[in-house]
This record gives C-alpha cells, structure tokens and sequence, in this order.
C-alpha cells in the first residue's frame, strides 16, 4: 500500500427520484489498500460501489481513478472490476472459459488467453480445475473462480460486493483469510462491501461505516472498534454498554463527566463531539469488564448480579444487574477463566480500565 491515491471521490450523491440513496460522500482510497464500506441495509455502499465500477452514474459529485477522472466513463472503459454477490459464473462454460471470458474482447493468442487464464487460476488455488463444469464447483470453488475471472484482466481496482455472504461460516473465515493473502499477493485496491463488521475489521486496512447514504465515520479497523465517534457507530460494531453521564467540564479536546456507578472521568473528545443539553453518552466494550475472582482485587471495580448468561464455547455472555443502572452491563468472559461456572443469580465483581471507556456523540 502507498500514500497515493487510487480512488478520489468528491460530493457524491445519487437521487432514484425523491429518494437518496447517496448524500454528499467524500473520501480517497489509497493504491493497494484493502477498503471496506461497512454498513446495514439499505445504507448506500452497493451504491457507491456501483458508481465507482460506472455500472450507474451519479446525480452529482465525481470519481476519479487512478488520477483520471472517471464519472463519465462506462464500466468497461474503467481500470475497475467487479466480483458479484451471486458470482454470475456462466453454467454452460467450463471453469477456464468462465475465467477467460472477459479476455475475448482483447483478441490475444489462444497461448497467450492459455496462459493469463492458469495464471489466474494459479492465482486463487485451482490449478487443475480449468476442465470442470460450473455445475460441478462447490460454493467455495465457485467464488475462486469469480475472483479468477475478474483478476485476469488485470484491472488496477477490483470491487467485491458481498462475495462470501453465501458461504457457511467455516468456509466464510477461511476465504477471508485467503481473500486477505490475494490482496496482498497481487497488490492491487479492493473495495469490499460487507454488512459483516468482524469480516469489515478482519480484512480491511480503512473501513467507512455508513447509515443513511452518509459516511458516519472512516478510520482503521482498530480505531473504529476502540474509538467509535458516535452511540450509532459503536453499537453497529459489536457489543457496547452505554452510559449516560453528566458533563462537569470542558477543557479543549476533554471532557470531565460523571457517570452512575463508574465515577468521574476525563475522557478524550470525539470529533464533531455534540453534547445534548449538558447530558453525553460513555460506552465500555463487555470484553474490557473482567470477573474478579476469591480475592482478586481491583483499583476500579463495580458489583452487580448475574441476571443471564450464554455459553458460546470459549467465552460465556453475562448481563449483570448492576445498582444504580437502567440497563444490565454486558460482560464477555473466556471459559478457560471458569466463566461458564457463573450461574444466574450470582454475586459478582467487575474490573474495569478507565482507558477502556469512551465519549461519543449521542446519535442513534
């Protein structure tokens, strides 16, 4: 990856009639970063990603690839391709036609399409898989040879929209691991569209998170999950406790709040930071409270009572009632810890970091 960009995308927006599907999107994506748009339904990132392989035009703002710009262009004049939810592998061509489908308009030796089509197959580890049917792939094959297909080309950007959400979970974590190793192997930009926050964090060198055809945030992975700008952000990211607190004082980028059962805090302040008539919004992930067991002892802790629990295997998921808050607290703990001994109704006691809190604007 490089500090220059490959894609630069200005005031974007795209209307269907009185709806917008895309309002006002501004970002740069650097060449060979791994990039996710990261998002519910219907939050415009296959959206955006249309624009970006010109399947659609957009209702105002630009797109430029590799420093030309591109908003006019059609897809097939575009250093761009794209890998399908569906993968749209052809059933009537074998898997080596299907991969050097897209080489036919270029008119090279059937050498040369031989040996750019086992590239590629080499590629994605189906090397010996350029004679069997389409119908004869399974779900895991199926989406290597649509990675082959549209990496044949060469093309400088290659755009995913939702490849894995067909496949079990096994199969989904392990093509994310390959996913991440091609990338990195060819070194060209993905652009990866996923309502998967864990694949999102898993892959990605930058994810921006949207809701409502808006970025509400964009950083790195880590920076995302440990520092969400927003209530609307951190909880789209996984578990969160929310805390409402009271701000006592503002000095520059910090906040001193007090909050019920957690005390006074100075926390560092967000970026757009909107506090809502003195009142603001403080999470802890449920990993960061921990069980404090027999004598164990703690600088900062907090007691409460079992109200739930779920086993998951290596971690057990505890709601402990805590005096003094509305909601129970959400505490993840690792069996190896004895956590899947704790029965409902137990007296607990909970650690916690004060760097493991966090400010964020109050938007849902």
């Amino acid at each position: 990856m490089t500090d220059e960009p490959m894609i630069r995308i200005e005031g974007l927006s795209k209307a269907y009639g009185e709806f917008l599907a895309l309002d006002d999107v501004s970002l740069t994506i650097r060449e060979g970063e791994f990039f996710s748009l990261l998002g519910p339904s219907g939050c415009g990132k296959t959206t955006l990603l249309r624009l970006i392989a010109g399947f659609n035009a957009p209702t105002a703002g630009t797109i430029a690839i590799d420093g030309k710009a591109s908003t006019g262009l059609k897809a097939n004049q575009r250093p761009t391709n794209m890998v399908f939810q569906n993968y749209a592998i052809f059933p009537h061509l074998d898997v080596a036609e299907n991969v050097g489908y897209g080489l036919k308009r270029l008119r090279l030796s059937r050498a040369e399409e031989a040996r750019l089509v086992q590239e590629a197959l080499d590629m994605v580890q189906l090397p010996d898989l350029g004679r069997r049917r389409a119908n004869e792939l399974s779900g895991g094959q199926r989406q290597r040879v649509a990675l082959a297909r549209a990496l044949v080309m060469r093309p400088k950007v290659l755009l995913l929209d939702e490849p894995l959400s067909a496949l079990d979970k096994k199969l989904r974590e392990e093509m994310q691991a390959e996913l991440r190793a091609l990338q990195q192997q060819v070194g060209i930009t993905f652009v990866l569209v996923t309502h998967d926050q864990y694949e999102a964090l898993a892959l990605s060198d930058r994810v921006a998170v949207m809701f409502n055809g808006r970025i509400a945030q964009m950083d790195t992975p880590m920076q995302l999950y440990q520092h969400p700008v927003t209530r609307q952000v951190a909880d789209f990211l996984g578990g969160m406790n929310f805390l409402d607190s009271r701000i006592l004082d503002e000095t520059g980028e910090r906040l001193t709040v007090e909050t019920e059962r957690f005390g006074r805090l100075t926390l560092a302040k967000p970026a757009g930071f909107a506090a809502a008539g003195g009142r603001a919004t403080v999470g802890i992930r449920p990993e960061r409270l921990r069980v404090l067991w027999d004598d164990e002892r703690a600088e900062h802790e907090i007691t409460g009572t079992v109200a739930s629990r779920a086993y998951f295997g290596e971690t057990t998921s505890l709601a402990v009632r805590v005096e003094g808050l509305d909601a129970p607290l959400s505490i993840v703990e690792t069996n190896n810890f004895g956590a899947d001994g704790l029965l409902v109704g137990a007296e607990i006691r909970l650690a916690y970091d004060p760097d493991a809190l966090v400010l964020m604007s109050d938007l849902r």
